[in-house]
């Protein structure tokens, strides 16, 4: 493995001077060419403007010693603190979830260098973990579609049985509802997995967002029914270049949230705007609010920050809302209103 075999040959190289004596014996220097440079500067000053320059010798080394020990100590400390920024810069890329980021290893300084080659292995080992990770999720869930599908095919024979008693009638139903569950679940995985693996958008098309959150509307027109919820929707017309399978997800995820967290009897508040270049598309709902301390976690995978709820989701409902729009080059964020609820708000670019 070239990462680690360069990592364990930089270690293994012998240190003549350390980041420690190196820094120190620069700092001397520094000390002793200021003074020298102050001398020679007072000197030529008397020299050359001998009525003027009347002021004594150490303030004169002070003045100048300082003046040019401030240029010195900035050319010096670019030397030591700019491989620490730059490290920094490639941690915040891990922080948001980039493995791929590595730092060139070329540095005068042994020390960075191994600390550079250990990041690289890191990332390199890190990477390798998520390929691993994906593609085991993504060939487990793949084989898990057909069984559930038998099964949920059987129950179905079952239910449609005449000579079921109540209590062998409701065992079913639960079987139906939880094995529609686990293929919905690994659906979505599937999908997940293979955004995470994608990096061009596909299937592009132009076609009417507002018409398609329409049918979202529809589509989810049992749940708000039940609830008794009132829709306040205002779209205008915005025509958009795109995936259309995938943005119709964006949709139904997000809209279905709203119905689901507003209590009974309460409004979902659905907007879709055109501002300059962007198309933006906002969402409210009446329930309760996310958690502050959950707001910077809502679109991982399987999180889910309202227990009460976990039971009708899956958790990966709004990663593939983030996924989706990261692929469209579009963005979606969640807030908490003033007044209660919850709002989530989709930007993105109208078409060319």
């Amino acid at each position: 493995m070239k990462t680690r075999e360069l990592f364990e040959e930089i270690r293994q190289k012998e240190i003549r001077f350390s980041l420690k004596n190196r820094l120190t014996l620069l700092v001397t220097l520094e000390i002793i060419v200021c003074v020298l440079l102050a001398l020679a500067v007072d000197t030529l000053l008397k020299r050359w403007l001998p009525d003027f320059w009347n002021i004594p010798l150490l303030l004169d080394l002070v003045f100048f010693s300082s003046l040019i020990g401030v240029f010195v100590t900035q050319f010096l400390s670019r030397m030591f603190f700019d491989p620490i920024k730059k490290l920094r810069e490639a941690i915040g890329k891990v922080a948001d979830g980039d493995y791929s980021v590595e730092i060139n290893t070329k540095s005068n300084s042994k020390e960075i260098q191994e600390i550079y080659s250990g990041f690289n292995l890191m990332t390199h080992e890190l990477r390798s973990t998520e390929i691993l990770q994906l593609d085991f999720v993504s060939s487990a869930s793949h084989e898990f579609k057909t069984p559930i599908s038998a099964i949920e095919g059987y129950a179905a024979l079952l239910r449609s049985g005449g000579d079921l008693t109540e209590e062998q009638r409701e065992c079913v139903e639960k079987i139906i509802f939880n094995t529609k569950r686990l293929s919905s679940l690994t659906s979505s995985i599937l999908l997940l997995s293979k955004l995470e693996n994608q990096e061009i958008p596909t299937n592009q098309s132009k076609f009417l967002v507002d018409e398609q959150i329409r049918q979202s509307v529809v589509a989810l027109e049992t749940q708000w029914e039940r609830k008794n919820i009132e829709l306040d929707v205002d779209l205008c017309e915005a025509e958009y270049y795109g995936n259309e399978v995938l943005m119709r997800h964006v949709w139904d995820n997000l809209i279905g949230n709203a119905i689901k967290f507003t209590p009974e009897g309460s409004t979902v508040t659905i907007r879709l705007a055109k501002k300059l270049t962007k198309i933006i598309f906002t969402v409210e709902d009446q329930g309760p609010g996310i958690p502050e301390e959950a707001l910077r976690h809502v679109f991982d995978k399987f999180y889910q920050a309202d227990s009460v709820h976990k039971k009708e989701g899956s958790g990966l409902g709004l990663a593939l809302v983030e996924k989706v729009l990261a692929l469209e080059k579009g963005s979606v964020k969640a807030e908490n209103m003033e007044n209660g609820g919850c709002r989530f708000t989709v930007t993105l670019r109208t078409i060319k």
